[in-house]
């Protein structure tokens, strides 16, 4: 699989080029989004992202955002209509955009596509996803360290592959320190629904829960809840610290700026090459930050070693022995689960409750 670091290197490559057509023609990107542009979350994380490329090229580029925007016929129109509008480079921020934005792709291969979180490619359509699941890992094992009831909560969105194995992570990290814990998981099938999500967070809680993870949620409902009831609580994305000053466990955060000026300056440069971009801590994409003070001295020592690891390569968070929900051996000792099937994931690791939804 090809890193940022080949898109990186074939924008550097044609620097006077892109200079020359930047400054030749306004660049027209457009951008889809999931759920409003907040403080804090998924779509915001985006936007900042696109911000450094408008901070890079200044007037050569616009950037045209509509957001909220729920996966199926609606999506499918806007993005038409973007394309219509004279969008030459289209940022498609959700996983459900993903057909759509191919067949669009498909029709217009001057335009470059970049699609968040599927899997499928084209010339001129990258999908991108983050490895999460590294630092939910990390998450994961603090987490061990301060539950007292031994038992973890998940506030979901979709049960897609890029979720599923971030939940997985979280579960493998924290049993890595306490074998005992478990987890549980509800799924709400929304990206953005802040009662819903609250409500979740809330029957976690009375289940046992006294750690939760607000999985993919662009609201602070999760991390709100968690805070009144005394509940450790983390999230992905960008940091919600100040709606939990005393419960925050942490961030898992996402920098897509490096990804998206590459992106854009290969588009400029004619040379962009559609590829499966799977970032992680080794790319400076995943950052785990705010760490909570509640956090032993030895823990977070042995959560950074264990990072170090992780970002070197050295190790990796499926790494075998894995075992699924039904206890049976999915990959043996001394083996590694491959990318595909990370991509692909469908199921869930020993210690996680909560079956998939059919």
């Amino acid at each position: 699989m090809k890193k940022l670091s080949t898109l990186l290197t074939s924008a550097l490559l044609a620097g006077a080029l892109i200079h020359n057509v930047a400054n030749a023609e306004t660049l027209e990107i457009g951008i889809l989004l999931p759920s409003p542009i907040a403080d804090v979350g998924w779509s915001k994380a985006l936007v900042d992202g696109m911000e450094a490329v408008k901070a890079k090229y200044g007037d050569d580029v616009n950037l045209n955002i509509v957001e909220n925007i729920q996966e199926g016929p609606d999506a499918d129109r806007i993005m038409n209509k973007m394309v219509g509008d004279g969008n030459k480079f289209l940022l498609l921020g959700s996983f459900g955009y993903m057909n759509g934005g191919l067949k669009l792709a498909k029709r217009n291969p001057e335009r470059t596509f970049v699609h968040a979180s599927g899997y499928k490619v084209a010339k001129n359509f990258s999908p991108f996803t983050a490895k999460y699941f590294e630092g939910a890992y990390l998450m994961g094992m603090a987490a061990a360290e301060l539950t007292k009831t031994k038992k973890l909560g998940v506030v979901s969105a979709f049960a897609i592959p890029e979720l599923i194995s971030t939940i997985n992570g979280f579960t493998l990290g924290a049993r890595s320190i306490d074998p005992s814990v478990t987890v549980d998981v509800i799924w709400i099938n929304s990206w953005f629904d802040p009662a819903k999500a609250q409500d979740s967070a809330k029957a976690l809680l009375a289940n046992g829960a006294d750690v939760l993870f607000s999985n993919a949620q662009d609201t602070p409902s999760v991390v709100t809840v968690g805070e009144e009831a005394g509940a450790y609580v983390f999230n992905l994305n960008g940091s919600m610290k100040e709606y939990a000053p005393t419960k925050y466990l942490g961030v898992v955060k996402t920098d897509w700026a490096p990804f998206f000026v590459a992106s854009v300056d290969a588009h400029m440069a004619g040379n962009f090459e559609g590829q499966n971009q799977w970032l992680g801590m080794q790319d400076d994409v995943v950052v785990v930050e705010d760490w909570s003070a509640d956090i032993s001295t030895e823990m977070m020592e042995k959560i950074k070693a264990k990072e170090a690891e992780i970002a070197s390569g050295a190790v990796h968070v499926y790494d075998g022995p894995l075992i699924n929900q039904a206890g049976e051996e999915v990959i043996p000792a001394g083996s590694r689960l491959d990318d595909g099937a990370i991509l692909g994931m469908d199921w869930h690791v020993e210690g996680v409750n909560s079956p998939l939804p059919k």
